[in-house]
């Protein structure tokens, strides 16, 4: 069982950044593929990011390349979402989500992903 606390959501002018971070319970944080995920109203949940169990590989949707990063420490428990220039369509509730099998990273999937936080709102004003 793995349990998930997103914060660093808020409300950011365009062009601004912000630091999503993600807490977990547990004690094999590591053995699990972190992502973000995010859902916009009245759109479908979509991926954003994910990370290896080892943090050295990462991927993201093409919407976030250059401007997202995703990181982790598994020392501390802890997976990061830094966001740069960020634009409106950025607005949306996001969720940090851990996956067991390697399918998690690999399809960015979210029926992949077995755990999953309550949410963070960014709101990306134009």
């Amino acid at each position: 069982q793995v349990q998930l606390v997103e914060s660093g959501g808020g409300l950011v002018q365009a062009g601004g950044s912000l630091r999503l971070s993600c807490a977990a319970s547990g004690r094999t944080f590591s053995s699990y593929v972190m992502g973000w995920f995010r859902q916009a109203p009245g759109k479908e949940r979509e991926f954003v990011a994910a990370i290896s169990r080892s943090g050295s590989n990462t991927r993201y949707t093409d919407s976030v390349k250059g401007r997202f990063t995703i990181s982790r420490d598994n020392a501390k428990n802890t997976v990061s979402l830094q966001m740069n220039s960020l634009k409106p369509d950025d607005t949306a509730v996001y969720y940090c989500a851990a996956g067991l099998s390697g399918r998690a990273y690999t399809t960015g999937g979210s029926m992949d992903y077995d755990y999953w936080g309550q949410g963070t709102q960014v709101t990306v004003s134009s």
